[in-house]
Protein backbone atom coordinates (compact mmCIF):
# COMPACT_ATOMS: atom_id res chain seq x y z
CA UNK A 1 0.00 0.00 0.00
CA UNK A 2 1.22 3.52 -1.32
CA UNK A 3 0.05 6.61 0.35
CA UNK A 4 0.69 10.41 -0.40
CA UNK A 5 -0.06 12.85 1.68
CA UNK A 6 -2.49 15.29 1.34
CA UNK A 7 -2.93 18.82 2.82
CA UNK A 8 -5.06 18.98 5.49
CA UNK A 9 -8.76 18.59 4.37
CA UNK A 10 -7.60 17.34 1.47
CA UNK A 11 -9.57 14.57 -0.59
CA UNK A 12 -9.23 11.08 -0.14
CA UNK A 13 -9.11 8.61 -2.82
CA UNK A 14 -9.06 4.44 -2.96
CA UNK A 15 -7.74 2.78 -6.45
CA UNK A 16 -9.07 -0.75 -6.44
CA UNK A 17 -6.97 -2.55 -9.34
CA UNK A 18 -5.67 -6.22 -9.05
CA UNK A 19 -2.76 -4.65 -11.85
CA UNK A 20 0.54 -2.88 -10.15
CA UNK A 21 1.03 -1.00 -12.72
CA UNK A 22 -2.25 0.38 -13.62
CA UNK A 23 -2.62 1.49 -9.86
CA UNK A 24 0.49 3.07 -10.30
CA UNK A 25 -0.47 5.00 -13.37
CA UNK A 26 -3.50 6.30 -11.41
CA UNK A 27 -1.55 7.57 -8.66
CA UNK A 28 0.89 9.20 -10.69
CA UNK A 29 -1.16 11.29 -12.32
CA UNK A 30 -3.39 11.91 -9.71
CA UNK A 31 -1.14 12.61 -6.77
CA UNK A 32 0.13 16.06 -8.03
CA UNK A 33 -3.28 17.50 -7.34
CA UNK A 34 -2.72 16.84 -3.45
CA UNK A 35 -5.52 14.26 -3.34
CA UNK A 36 -4.70 11.27 -0.53
CA UNK A 37 -4.31 8.13 -2.55
CA UNK A 38 -4.31 4.79 -0.81
CA UNK A 39 -4.61 1.47 -3.31
CA UNK A 40 -5.26 -2.06 -2.67
CA UNK A 41 -5.47 -5.48 -4.88
CA UNK A 42 -8.45 -6.37 -3.98
CA UNK A 43 -12.25 -6.18 -2.52
CA UNK A 44 -10.72 -8.11 0.79
CA UNK A 45 -7.96 -5.46 0.95
CA UNK A 46 -10.47 -2.59 0.34
CA UNK A 47 -13.11 -3.48 2.77
CA UNK A 48 -10.22 -3.73 5.74
CA UNK A 49 -9.51 0.62 4.42
CA UNK A 50 -13.32 1.26 4.30
CA UNK A 51 -12.47 2.35 8.25
CA UNK A 52 -12.25 4.06 10.35
CA UNK A 53 -11.83 6.43 7.58
CA UNK A 54 -13.74 5.54 4.61
CA UNK A 55 -12.32 7.44 1.37
CA UNK A 56 -14.12 10.22 -0.83
CA UNK A 57 -14.01 8.51 -3.66
CA UNK A 58 -13.48 4.93 -5.12
CA UNK A 59 -11.62 4.06 -8.44
CA UNK A 60 -12.83 0.36 -8.93
CA UNK A 61 -12.08 -2.33 -11.51
CA UNK A 62 -14.63 -4.19 -12.28
CA UNK A 63 -11.89 -7.57 -13.08
CA UNK A 64 -11.06 -8.44 -9.60
CA UNK A 65 -9.80 -11.26 -8.31
CA UNK A 66 -12.61 -13.03 -5.66
CA UNK A 67 -15.47 -10.70 -5.12
CA UNK A 68 -15.93 -8.42 -8.57
CA UNK A 69 -15.84 -4.92 -8.82
CA UNK A 70 -19.72 -4.98 -9.62
CA UNK A 71 -20.38 -7.23 -6.41
CA UNK A 72 -18.92 -4.60 -4.56
CA UNK A 73 -20.19 -1.68 -6.03
CA UNK A 74 -23.84 -3.31 -5.01
CA UNK A 75 -22.48 -3.69 -1.17
CA UNK A 76 -21.15 -0.40 -1.06
CA UNK A 77 -24.91 1.17 -1.94
CA UNK A 78 -26.41 0.15 1.48
CA UNK A 79 -23.42 0.87 3.67
CA UNK A 80 -23.21 4.08 5.69
CA UNK A 81 -21.05 7.24 4.17
CA UNK A 82 -20.36 5.07 1.04
CA UNK A 83 -18.10 6.71 -0.90
CA UNK A 84 -18.69 7.60 -4.40
CA UNK A 85 -17.38 5.15 -6.95
CA UNK A 86 -16.01 5.70 -10.61
CA UNK A 87 -15.84 1.81 -12.22
CA UNK A 88 -12.89 1.11 -14.83
CA UNK A 89 -13.63 -1.71 -17.07
CA UNK A 90 -12.12 -3.06 -19.94
CA UNK A 91 -12.15 -1.73 -23.72
CA UNK A 92 -15.35 -3.14 -24.90
CA UNK A 93 -17.27 -3.63 -21.60
CA UNK A 94 -19.33 -0.28 -22.32
CA UNK A 95 -22.43 -2.46 -21.28
CA UNK A 96 -21.22 -3.28 -18.32
CA UNK A 97 -20.66 0.34 -16.95
CA UNK A 98 -23.64 1.25 -18.00
CA UNK A 99 -24.85 -1.51 -16.16
CA UNK A 100 -22.99 -0.18 -13.34
CA UNK A 101 -23.77 2.98 -13.55
CA UNK A 102 -27.12 1.93 -12.79
CA UNK A 103 -25.74 -0.31 -10.01
CA UNK A 104 -24.73 3.53 -8.33
CA UNK A 105 -21.59 4.33 -10.08
CA UNK A 106 -20.98 7.53 -10.52
CA UNK A 107 -19.25 7.37 -13.84
CA UNK A 108 -16.71 5.24 -15.54
CA UNK A 109 -13.62 4.92 -17.37
CA UNK A 110 -12.55 2.11 -19.86
CA UNK A 111 -9.01 0.95 -20.42
CA UNK A 112 -6.96 2.05 -21.59
CA UNK A 113 -8.00 5.64 -20.92
CA UNK A 114 -6.00 8.76 -21.08
CA UNK A 115 -4.42 10.45 -18.17
CA UNK A 116 -6.56 13.79 -18.98
CA UNK A 117 -9.38 12.18 -19.31
CA UNK A 118 -9.12 10.24 -15.60
CA UNK A 119 -8.05 13.88 -13.85
CA UNK A 120 -11.36 15.36 -15.71
CA UNK A 121 -13.20 12.58 -14.33
CA UNK A 122 -12.24 12.61 -11.06
CA UNK A 123 -12.39 16.40 -10.83
CA UNK A 124 -16.22 16.33 -11.95
CA UNK A 125 -17.00 13.33 -9.59
CA UNK A 126 -15.20 15.24 -6.28
CA UNK A 127 -17.24 18.36 -7.39
CA UNK A 128 -20.02 16.73 -6.94
CA UNK A 129 -19.38 15.61 -3.88
CA UNK A 130 -18.10 18.74 -2.83
CA UNK A 131 -21.48 20.08 -3.81
CA UNK A 132 -23.75 16.88 -1.96
CA UNK A 133 -21.81 18.15 1.47
CA UNK A 134 -22.51 21.40 1.24
CA UNK A 135 -25.96 21.30 0.95
CA UNK A 136 -25.91 18.52 3.54
CA UNK A 137 -23.95 21.06 5.99
CA UNK A 138 -26.49 23.71 5.46
CA UNK A 139 -29.27 21.65 6.20
CA UNK A 140 -27.50 20.46 8.95
CA UNK A 141 -26.83 23.94 10.18
CA UNK A 142 -30.46 24.76 9.72
CA UNK A 143 -31.71 21.76 12.61
CA UNK A 144 -29.29 23.24 14.96
CA UNK A 145 -29.71 26.58 14.63
CA UNK A 146 -33.67 26.38 14.77
CA UNK A 147 -33.70 28.43 11.36
CA UNK A 148 -35.99 26.00 9.44
CA UNK A 149 -38.93 27.29 12.07
CA UNK A 150 -38.52 29.93 10.73
CA UNK A 151 -39.15 31.42 7.07
CA UNK A 152 -35.83 33.52 6.20
CA UNK A 153 -33.82 30.43 4.72
CA UNK A 154 -30.91 31.79 3.50
CA UNK A 155 -26.80 31.83 4.71
CA UNK A 156 -26.04 35.03 2.25
CA UNK A 157 -24.84 38.37 3.56
CA UNK A 158 -27.90 40.09 3.11
CA UNK A 159 -29.99 37.60 4.79
CA UNK A 160 -27.62 37.79 7.47
CA UNK A 161 -27.95 41.28 8.16
CA UNK A 162 -31.93 40.90 8.04
CA UNK A 163 -31.98 38.27 10.74
CA UNK A 164 -29.64 40.21 12.53
CA UNK A 165 -31.87 43.67 12.73
CA UNK A 166 -34.84 41.24 13.14
CA UNK A 167 -32.92 40.02 16.67
CA UNK A 168 -32.07 43.45 18.07
CA UNK A 169 -35.49 45.26 17.17
CA UNK A 170 -38.11 41.89 17.87
CA UNK A 171 -38.60 42.83 21.87
CA UNK A 172 -38.71 46.60 21.03
CA UNK A 173 -42.37 48.07 20.70
CA UNK A 174 -40.67 50.23 17.38
CA UNK A 175 -43.11 50.64 14.45
CA UNK A 176 -41.18 48.62 11.46
CA UNK A 177 -41.01 49.64 7.59
CA UNK A 178 -40.28 46.43 6.03
CA UNK A 179 -39.23 47.42 2.18
CA UNK A 180 -38.41 45.69 -0.83
CA UNK A 181 -40.03 44.02 -3.95
CA UNK A 182 -42.72 42.08 -4.61
CA UNK A 183 -42.34 38.28 -3.87
CA UNK A 184 -38.90 39.01 -1.48
CA UNK A 185 -40.81 37.81 1.80
CA UNK A 186 -41.73 41.24 3.31
CA UNK A 187 -44.80 39.43 5.48
CA UNK A 188 -42.40 36.44 6.41
CA UNK A 189 -40.18 38.92 8.58
CA UNK A 190 -43.16 40.26 9.81
CA UNK A 191 -44.14 37.02 11.11
CA UNK A 192 -40.21 36.55 12.19
CA UNK A 193 -40.56 39.99 14.20
CA UNK A 194 -43.76 38.66 16.31
CA UNK A 195 -42.48 35.40 16.72
CA UNK A 196 -39.29 36.27 18.37
CA UNK A 197 -41.42 39.04 20.57
CA UNK A 198 -41.64 37.04 23.80
CA UNK A 199 -44.03 39.78 24.92
CA UNK A 200 -46.04 39.45 21.57
CA UNK A 201 -45.79 36.21 20.38
CA UNK A 202 -48.71 34.85 22.55
CA UNK A 203 -51.27 37.14 21.22
CA UNK A 204 -52.32 37.71 17.45
CA UNK A 205 -50.51 37.98 13.99
CA UNK A 206 -53.07 39.86 11.82
CA UNK A 207 -52.18 40.69 8.24
CA UNK A 208 -53.85 43.29 6.41
CA UNK A 209 -53.17 43.71 2.13
CA UNK A 210 -54.18 47.32 2.15
CA UNK A 211 -53.50 47.25 -2.22
CA UNK A 212 -56.63 44.19 -1.92
CA UNK A 213 -59.10 46.04 0.15
CA UNK A 214 -61.74 49.02 -1.70
CA UNK A 215 -61.29 52.62 -0.28
CA UNK A 216 -64.39 52.15 1.32
CA UNK A 217 -63.94 49.35 3.29
CA UNK A 218 -60.49 49.44 4.74
CA UNK A 219 -61.77 51.55 7.37
CA UNK A 220 -64.30 49.55 8.15
CA UNK A 221 -62.00 46.66 8.12
CA UNK A 222 -58.92 48.41 10.13
CA UNK A 223 -60.81 50.29 12.89
CA UNK A 224 -64.39 47.85 13.22
CA UNK A 225 -67.88 49.43 13.13
CA UNK A 226 -71.07 49.87 15.42
CA UNK A 227 -74.33 48.73 14.28
CA UNK A 228 -76.17 50.95 11.77
CA UNK A 229 -72.68 52.80 11.08
CA UNK A 230 -73.66 51.94 6.99
CA UNK A 231 -75.91 49.69 5.05
CA UNK A 232 -75.50 46.57 5.97
CA UNK A 233 -73.76 47.04 9.25
CA UNK A 234 -76.67 44.47 11.22
CA UNK A 235 -73.93 44.24 14.22
CA UNK A 236 -70.92 45.95 16.19
CA UNK A 237 -67.71 44.49 14.54
CA UNK A 238 -64.06 44.52 16.03
CA UNK A 239 -61.71 45.46 13.16
CA UNK A 240 -58.13 44.30 12.87
CA UNK A 241 -56.97 46.99 15.52
CA UNK A 242 -59.21 45.00 18.17
CA UNK A 243 -58.25 41.43 17.18
CA UNK A 244 -54.26 41.82 17.18
CA UNK A 245 -54.82 43.32 20.88
CA UNK A 246 -51.40 42.37 22.68
CA UNK A 247 -49.73 40.91 19.17
CA UNK A 248 -49.01 42.33 16.37
CA UNK A 249 -50.71 43.91 13.05
CA UNK A 250 -48.92 44.01 9.66
CA UNK A 251 -49.95 46.45 7.18
CA UNK A 252 -49.18 45.14 3.66
CA UNK A 253 -48.60 47.71 0.79
CA UNK A 254 -49.59 50.47 2.91
CA UNK A 255 -48.70 52.55 0.16
CA UNK A 256 -52.24 52.18 -1.58
CA UNK A 257 -53.63 53.54 1.78
CA UNK A 258 -56.47 56.58 1.22
CA UNK A 259 -55.53 59.81 2.31
CA UNK A 260 -58.39 59.58 5.04
CA UNK A 261 -57.46 56.40 6.41
CA UNK A 262 -53.90 57.68 6.81
CA UNK A 263 -54.82 60.25 8.81
CA UNK A 264 -56.69 57.71 11.23
CA UNK A 265 -53.98 55.35 11.11
CA UNK A 266 -51.60 58.41 12.29
CA UNK A 267 -53.98 59.41 15.57
CA UNK A 268 -54.06 55.42 16.32
CA UNK A 269 -50.55 55.31 16.11
CA UNK A 270 -49.80 58.32 18.51
CA UNK A 271 -52.78 57.84 21.22
CA UNK A 272 -52.73 54.05 20.99
CA UNK A 273 -56.49 53.91 20.75
CA UNK A 274 -58.69 53.73 17.79
CA UNK A 275 -62.81 54.44 17.33
CA UNK A 276 -64.70 52.39 15.32
CA UNK A 277 -66.72 53.49 12.32
CA UNK A 278 -70.19 55.03 13.54
CA UNK A 279 -69.03 54.96 17.29
CA UNK A 280 -68.04 57.62 19.70
CA UNK A 281 -66.55 56.01 22.21
CA UNK A 282 -62.92 55.36 21.73
CA UNK A 283 -60.90 51.93 22.38
CA UNK A 284 -57.76 51.21 24.06
CA UNK A 285 -55.64 48.94 21.48
CA UNK A 286 -51.96 47.63 22.46
CA UNK A 287 -50.47 46.88 18.77
CA UNK A 288 -47.24 46.39 17.21
CA UNK A 289 -47.38 47.99 14.16
CA UNK A 290 -45.36 46.13 11.40
CA UNK A 291 -45.73 48.06 7.50
CA UNK A 292 -44.58 47.21 4.23
CA UNK A 293 -43.90 48.54 0.88
CA UNK A 294 -42.87 48.17 -2.39
CA UNK A 295 -43.48 51.59 -3.39
CA UNK A 296 -40.99 54.29 -2.90
CA UNK A 297 -42.99 56.00 -0.67
CA UNK A 298 -40.47 59.13 -0.82
CA UNK A 299 -41.86 59.68 -4.34
CA UNK A 300 -45.43 59.57 -3.23
CA UNK A 301 -44.74 62.16 -0.32
CA UNK A 302 -43.32 64.27 -3.26
CA UNK A 303 -46.64 63.61 -5.46
CA UNK A 304 -48.98 64.04 -2.53
CA UNK A 305 -50.45 60.69 -1.95
CA UNK A 306 -48.52 59.76 1.31
CA UNK A 307 -48.58 61.78 4.39
CA UNK A 308 -44.88 62.90 5.49
CA UNK A 309 -45.98 62.43 9.08
CA UNK A 310 -46.98 59.23 8.90
CA UNK A 311 -43.87 57.72 7.03
CA UNK A 312 -41.74 59.06 9.48
CA UNK A 313 -43.99 57.35 12.21
CA UNK A 314 -43.70 54.13 10.52
CA UNK A 315 -39.81 53.74 9.37
CA UNK A 316 -38.63 54.21 13.38
CA UNK A 317 -36.86 51.19 11.75
CA UNK A 318 -36.02 50.27 8.37
CA UNK A 319 -35.89 46.95 6.98
CA UNK A 320 -34.84 46.34 3.47
CA UNK A 321 -34.68 42.87 2.16
CA UNK A 322 -32.59 42.62 -1.20
CA UNK A 323 -34.27 40.93 -4.42
CA UNK A 324 -33.43 37.38 -4.90
CA UNK A 325 -30.96 38.52 -7.74
CA UNK A 326 -29.17 39.91 -5.61
CA UNK A 327 -28.39 36.65 -3.31
CA UNK A 328 -27.93 34.07 -6.05
CA UNK A 329 -26.05 32.38 -3.50
CA UNK A 330 -28.87 31.37 -1.37
CA UNK A 331 -30.72 29.59 -4.46
CA UNK A 332 -29.57 26.37 -3.87
CA UNK A 333 -31.01 26.19 -0.05
CA UNK A 334 -33.88 27.58 -1.22
CA UNK A 335 -34.67 25.38 -3.95
CA UNK A 336 -33.88 22.39 -1.68
CA UNK A 337 -36.48 23.54 1.05
CA UNK A 338 -39.60 23.92 -1.43
CA UNK A 339 -38.61 20.61 -3.03
CA UNK A 340 -38.74 19.10 0.16
CA UNK A 341 -41.80 21.02 1.02
CA UNK A 342 -43.89 20.15 -1.85
CA UNK A 343 -42.79 16.47 -1.66
CA UNK A 344 -44.27 16.24 1.97
CA UNK A 345 -47.18 18.49 1.29
CA UNK A 346 -48.50 16.40 -1.64
CA UNK A 347 -47.17 12.79 -0.65
CA UNK A 348 -44.60 13.01 -3.73
CA UNK A 349 -41.05 11.17 -3.94
CA UNK A 350 -38.17 13.58 -2.44
CA UNK A 351 -36.23 14.63 -5.10
CA UNK A 352 -32.93 16.41 -5.21
CA UNK A 353 -31.84 19.03 -7.68
CA UNK A 354 -29.90 17.98 -10.63
CA UNK A 355 -26.84 20.38 -11.70
CA UNK A 356 -28.17 21.19 -14.84
CA UNK A 357 -31.55 22.37 -12.76
CA UNK A 358 -29.39 24.37 -10.02
CA UNK A 359 -27.13 25.91 -12.96
CA UNK A 360 -30.40 27.55 -15.05
CA UNK A 361 -31.76 28.46 -11.42
CA UNK A 362 -28.46 30.74 -10.43
CA UNK A 363 -28.49 31.82 -14.01
CA UNK A 364 -32.13 33.21 -13.88
CA UNK A 365 -33.08 36.78 -13.35
CA UNK A 366 -36.28 35.86 -10.42
CA UNK A 367 -38.26 39.33 -11.25
CA UNK A 368 -41.16 37.36 -8.97
CA UNK A 369 -37.96 36.51 -6.22
CA UNK A 370 -38.34 33.78 -3.74
CA UNK A 371 -42.80 33.58 -4.40
CA UNK A 372 -41.77 33.30 -8.07
CA UNK A 373 -38.72 30.38 -7.07
CA UNK A 374 -41.11 28.48 -4.72
CA UNK A 375 -43.76 28.53 -7.21
CA UNK A 376 -41.35 27.42 -9.81
CA UNK A 377 -40.02 24.33 -7.43
CA UNK A 378 -43.41 23.11 -6.58
CA UNK A 379 -44.78 23.00 -10.19
CA UNK A 380 -41.59 20.97 -10.78
CA UNK A 381 -41.58 18.90 -8.40
CA UNK A 382 -45.34 17.95 -8.99
CA UNK A 383 -44.41 17.41 -12.84
CA UNK A 384 -41.15 15.48 -12.54
CA UNK A 385 -40.70 11.81 -13.06
CA UNK A 386 -37.24 10.70 -12.70
CA UNK A 387 -34.96 10.66 -9.33
CA UNK A 388 -34.16 14.26 -9.87
CA UNK A 389 -35.34 17.42 -10.63
CA UNK A 390 -33.24 18.11 -13.89
CA UNK A 391 -33.20 21.33 -16.21
CA UNK A 392 -35.82 20.07 -17.92
CA UNK A 393 -38.64 19.79 -15.39
CA UNK A 394 -38.42 23.34 -15.10
CA UNK A 395 -40.44 25.62 -16.79
CA UNK A 396 -40.06 27.66 -20.26
CA UNK A 397 -40.01 30.65 -19.01
CA UNK A 398 -36.50 29.94 -17.00
CA UNK A 399 -34.70 29.33 -20.37
CA UNK A 400 -35.24 32.91 -21.52
CA UNK A 401 -32.65 35.24 -22.28
CA UNK A 402 -31.83 37.68 -19.72
CA UNK A 403 -28.79 40.23 -19.09
CA UNK A 404 -29.00 38.74 -15.86
CA UNK A 405 -27.37 35.45 -17.14
CA UNK A 406 -23.96 34.25 -16.76
CA UNK A 407 -21.24 34.93 -19.19
CA UNK A 408 -19.89 31.73 -18.37
CA UNK A 409 -23.01 29.75 -20.65
CA UNK A 410 -22.28 28.63 -23.65
CA UNK A 411 -24.38 30.51 -26.55
CA UNK A 412 -25.16 26.97 -27.88
CA UNK A 413 -26.65 25.67 -24.73
CA UNK A 414 -28.70 28.86 -24.13
CA UNK A 415 -30.03 27.95 -27.61
CA UNK A 416 -30.45 24.84 -27.56
CA UNK A 417 -31.97 25.30 -23.76
CA UNK A 418 -34.54 28.25 -24.75
CA UNK A 419 -35.91 26.19 -28.17
CA UNK A 420 -37.70 23.16 -27.12
CA UNK A 421 -38.60 22.27 -30.56
CA UNK A 422 -34.68 22.23 -31.76
CA UNK A 423 -35.57 24.89 -34.86
CA UNK A 424 -32.92 25.03 -37.14
CA UNK A 425 -33.25 27.87 -39.70
CA UNK A 426 -32.56 26.53 -43.14
CA UNK A 427 -29.66 27.30 -45.81
CA UNK A 428 -28.53 26.47 -48.55
CA UNK A 429 -26.24 23.90 -46.94
CA UNK A 430 -27.66 20.71 -46.03
CA UNK A 431 -24.16 19.52 -44.09
CA UNK A 432 -24.25 22.96 -42.15
CA UNK A 433 -27.97 21.98 -41.56
CA UNK A 434 -27.46 19.10 -39.91
CA UNK A 435 -24.18 19.63 -38.28
CA UNK A 436 -25.98 22.71 -36.69
CA UNK A 437 -28.83 20.36 -35.41
CA UNK A 438 -26.35 17.95 -34.18
CA UNK A 439 -24.57 20.22 -31.97
CA UNK A 440 -28.17 21.52 -30.37
CA UNK A 441 -29.46 18.32 -30.01
CA UNK A 442 -25.88 17.06 -28.35
CA UNK A 443 -25.91 20.38 -26.01
CA UNK A 444 -29.75 19.80 -25.08
CA UNK A 445 -28.57 16.35 -23.79
CA UNK A 446 -25.24 16.99 -21.78
CA UNK A 447 -27.54 19.98 -20.11
CA UNK A 448 -30.10 17.80 -19.07
CA UNK A 449 -27.73 15.38 -17.83
CA UNK A 450 -25.32 17.97 -15.74
CA UNK A 451 -22.87 18.23 -18.35
CA UNK A 452 -22.08 14.05 -17.66
CA UNK A 453 -20.43 12.87 -20.68
CA UNK A 454 -21.58 9.36 -19.56
CA UNK A 455 -25.11 10.22 -18.58
CA UNK A 456 -25.43 12.11 -21.88
CA UNK A 457 -23.86 8.97 -24.20
CA UNK A 458 -26.38 6.83 -22.33
CA UNK A 459 -28.93 8.92 -23.78
CA UNK A 460 -28.10 9.37 -26.39
CA UNK A 461 -27.62 5.48 -27.96
CA UNK A 462 -24.02 6.54 -28.12
CA UNK A 463 -20.73 5.54 -26.73
CA UNK A 464 -18.33 7.21 -24.51
CA UNK A 465 -15.40 7.34 -26.58
CA UNK A 466 -17.76 7.83 -29.90
CA UNK A 467 -19.41 10.80 -28.12
CA UNK A 468 -16.51 12.42 -27.64
CA UNK A 469 -15.33 12.36 -30.71
CA UNK A 470 -18.42 13.62 -31.55
CA UNK A 471 -18.01 16.44 -29.17
CA UNK A 472 -14.80 17.43 -30.88
CA UNK A 473 -16.10 17.36 -34.15
CA UNK A 474 -18.89 19.81 -33.13
CA UNK A 475 -16.38 22.14 -31.46
CA UNK A 476 -17.83 21.56 -28.07
CA UNK A 477 -15.23 19.59 -26.27
CA UNK A 478 -13.09 22.22 -24.75
CA UNK A 479 -16.14 22.72 -22.41
CA UNK A 480 -16.97 18.91 -21.87
CA UNK A 481 -13.86 17.24 -22.13
CA UNK A 482 -10.15 18.89 -21.55
CA UNK A 483 -7.70 17.31 -24.67
CA UNK A 484 -4.22 19.60 -23.60
CA UNK A 485 -1.60 17.34 -22.81
CA UNK A 486 1.56 18.65 -21.24
CA UNK A 487 4.73 17.39 -21.43
CA UNK A 488 4.36 15.51 -17.93
CA UNK A 489 1.02 13.67 -19.69
CA UNK A 490 3.45 12.50 -22.44
CA UNK A 491 6.23 10.76 -20.04
CA UNK A 492 3.62 9.68 -17.97
CA UNK A 493 2.18 7.73 -21.10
Amino acid sequence: MAQVKADEGGWRLLVVDDEVAARYGMRRALGSFGYEIEEAGSVEVARALLSPRPPDLMLLDVNLPGTSGLEFLRELQGAESAPLVIIITAHGSERMAVEAVKSGAHDYLSKPFELDELRLVVKNALETLRLRRENDELRRRIELEGVQRGPLLGESEAIRRVRAMIEKVAETDATVLVRGESGTGKELVARELHERSHARRQSPFVAVNCAALPAELIESELFGHEKGAFTGASARRQGKFEQADGGTLFLDEIGDMSANVQAKLLRALEDRRIERLGGNDSVAVDVRIVSATHRPLEQEIASGNFRADLFYRLRVVTIEIPPLRERREDIPLLAESFSRLTAERYGLPARTLAQSALRRLMEYAWPGNVRELRNTIERAAIMAEGAELSACDLPEEIFEGSPERSEAVSEELIESSSEPTLHVPFTSDFREDRREFERRYIARCLEESGGNVTRAAHLLGMHRQSLQHKLRELGLARRYINITHDAQDKSDR
